[in-house]
Formats: structure tokens, C-alpha cells, sequence
């Protein structure tokens, strides 16, 4: 998402090469340098955004065991980040280190509501899937039949109406400067309205929304490990599994279905209806009941990171961004350093190479099919 608004200096000035005529041949020198070396850096994080993303598609695709409505949503959002990747990052790589824009107006405009589009896109794409997992763990039964492709196309929808709603009001009033010579891409800040309209409907009210979800989230799924069997009506499966939004898994454990069987035992003919074939039965449930216990307490500490990455990485990559704009935005006076600008918009940029990380890495069918995607590519 780009958006400046005051003019920045020379770009031997930005780089901190002191713009003086006696120091032209040295400075014309670090400048080239540092302009390859940073471009090859942008390169690479771009490069890796565009792979990481494609390899998430693919596997979903590829992968029958993950055609699910919630990986429909991770798919969708390696899709956003795709298109972060390829339509956005370049040209922004050009921009970013010549610091002058000559490109025309027309793809001007097409890079700024690309921009705003799709990162707002891939922002937003993050609370859908927090919801999804919110409802999926705090009303297990009722919304596994509400949970299908045909509801998660919508919410991706949603995603995009919002986020096209976001990136357009800029375009209405750039027209009328068309018809002047284009040295820099802009989107004019003057609009404090507009300004305060797209960072909290792109960046703070998501963001809080993200943290009470998933502070919902663990707190439900905790209270599930904890819950006795006559707490609940419901019946569950025995040690079932809540997905969270990194594809870790926190543990619901009922044991509805042990005292099941544990009665069913009971009222069978021959050895299973004596005493003593009986306490062996307890002896052997409480135990089970144990491990499971044990095993749903490791896989909570491991979501409780995940949901420690996914909201620190999103945080950490955004909120100097947003900050920043708005910031610069209200305080029309305040002089600040142009390359903090480059350096919190790539921040931001770098989170469309993340999101792929988190969302597969700690999700065991995404590492599974991906391993065999690999091998099968190998030996084909």
C-alpha cells in the first residue's frame, strides 16, 4: 500500500550520500552500488514472495485431502499475496530505488489501486480466516453445516468489496491533475478524511478484530481441554481437534464416547461383565484419558505460539506503516526521514512472504502434502 505525502529529496540525499558537486565521481559511484545492491535484495524478497505463494496454491490444488473450506481461505489469501507479489513489488522495486516516476498516468493508477487492493485484501483475508476458526471452535457442531465452499466464496467477496471500496475514492480526484507532467505516484493525503477512512478500515479496526478473535479463540479452546464430561451436553469425538487459523490444532476433550464403551462393555455377556474384568477396563480408560490429556496440552502450547506468530508477524509488518501514514497525515509540518517510508512500506510487503510461511509451516496436512508434492515432482 503506498501512500506519501511529502515530496522526498534527491535520491543520493535518501541513501545519505551528501548531494555537493566536489564529491560527484565518489558519490555517482556508492549511488550505482547501493542502487544495484538494493534492488537485488528486493528482488529476492519478492522472487521468494511469488514461489512461496505459488507452492501454497498448488499444493491446495493439487492435494484432493485439502479441498476444505477453510484451506479455501488460505488459498485465497496465497492468491492475494500472489498478486501483492507480481503486480505490486516490481514496479515498486523501480520506484523505490530511482525515486522518480516514469511510467505514465494510466499505470500510475493502476499500480496505486493495485496497491491499496490487494494489500487491504490480503489484510482483511487474515480476519475472515479468524473467523472462520472462531466459529468453528465455539460452535463446533452447528457451523460444521454451515461451513462450506459456497460460505467461504462469499466471505472472500466480502474481502474484495471492501477492499476495492477502500482503494477507488483516491482515483476521482487525481484526474483533475491529468494533464500535468507525472515525476512522482502519489495518493494525496490531503483528504484527512479519506486518509483516516482507509487506515482504520485497512489496518486498525482488522487489527483489533484479529486480537479479540483470537484471544476468544484460545480462551474457548482452553476451556474445552479443561471441561468435564458431565459439563457438557453435547457429544464430541474423543480428543477431537479445533483447528486454529495456522492450521495448529488445539484439543476439545469429552470422553463421552470412552463411558460408551466403557458401557457397553459392561452390559456384554462373559468376561466382560466380570468385576474384575471391569477395573481393568477403568484402569485402561483412565490411562488413555491421561495421554490424551497430555497430547492436548502439548498441541495447545504449540497453537499459543502459532497465535503468537500470526498476530506479532502481522503486527510487527503493518503497524509502522499505518502509523507512519496517518501520522504524516495529521501533522502536516512534521519533517521526517523519506527512507523510513521505503523501509515501512517493504515491512509491510514482507508480510505477503510470511503469511504462506505461517499458514503452512505449522500445519501438518499442509507439510504432509507438500513433502509428497515434492517427491512426486522429483521422481516424475
Amino acid at each position: 500500500m503506498t501512500v506519501h505525502v511529502l515530496t522526498p529529496p534527491s535520491t543520493q540525499t535518501q541513501l545519505g550520500i551528501p548531494d555537493t558537486p566536489s564529491a560527484t565521481p565518489w558519490n555517482e559511484t556508492s549511488l550505482l552500488g547501493l542502487q544495484v545492491s538494493l534492488s537485488a535484495v528486493l528482488a529476492l524478497v519478492t522472487l521468494a514472495t511469488v514461489l512461496s505463494n505459488g507452492f501454497v496454491i498448488a499444493t491446495i490444488f493439487l492435494t484432493r485431502k485439502l479441498h476444505t473450506p477453510a484451506n479455501f481461505l488460505i488459498g485465497s489469501l496465497a492468491v492475494t499475496d500472489l498478486l501483492v507479489s507480481i503486480l505490486v513489488m516490481p514496479i515498486s522495486i523501480v520506484y523505490t530505488v530511482s525515486k522518480t516516476w516514469s511510467l505514465g498516468q494510466i499505470v500510475c493508477d493502476i499500480w496505486l489501486s493495485s496497491d491499496i487492493t490487494f494489500c487491504t485484501a490480503s489484510i482483511l483475508h487474515l480476519c475472515v480466516i479468524a473467523l472462520d476458526r472462531y466459529w468453528a471452535i465455539t460452535d463446533a457442531l452447528e457451523y460444521s453445516k454451515r461451513r462450506t465452499m459456497r460460505r467461504a466464496a462469499i466471505m472472500v467477496g466480502v474481502v474484495w468489496v471492501i477492499s476495492i471500496s477502500i482503494s477507488m475514492p483516491p482515483l476521482f480526484w487525481r484526474q483533475a491533475k491529468a494533464h500535468e507532467e507525472l515525476t512522482e505516484c502519489i495518493v494525496n493525503t490531503d483528504q484527512i478524511s479519506y486518509t483516516l477512512y482507509s487506515t482504520f478500515g485497512a489496518f486498525y479496526v482488522p487489527t483489533v478484530l484479529l486480537i479479540i478473535l483470537y484471544g476468544r479463540i484460545y480462551v474457548a479452546a482452553r476451556s474445552r481441554i479443561f471441561k468435564t464430561p458431565s459439563s457438557s451436553g453435547k457429544r464430541f469425538t474423543t480428543a477431537q481437534l479445533i483447528q486454529t487459523s495456522a492450521g495448529s490444532s488445539l484439543c476439545s476433550l469429552n470422553s463421552a464416547n470412552q463411558e460408551a464403551h466403557l458401557h457397553s462393555d459392561s452390559t456384554g455377556g462373559g468376561e466382560g461383565g466380570s468385576p474384575l474384568y471391569m477395573n481393568i477396563v477403568k484402569v485402561k480408560l483412565a490411562d488413555s484419558v491421561v495421554e490424551r490429556k497430555r497430547l492436548c496440552a502439548a498441541r495447545e502450547r504449540k497453537a499459543t505460539k502459532t497465535l503468537g506468530i500470526i498476530l506479532g508477524a502481522f503486527i510487527v509488518c503493518w503497524l509502522p506503516f499505518f502509523v507512519f501514514t496517518l501520522f504524516t497525515a495529521i501533522c502536516k509540518e512534521c519533517s521526517y526521514d523519506p527512507v523510513l517510508y521505503d523501509v515501512f512500506t517493504w515491512l509491510g510487503y514482507l508480510n505477503s512472504l510470511i503469511n504462506p510461511v505461517i499458514y503452512t509451516v505449522f500445519n501438518d496436512e499442509f507439510k504432509q502434502a507438500f513433502q509428497k508434492l515434492i517427491k512426486f515432482r522429483r521422481f516424475s
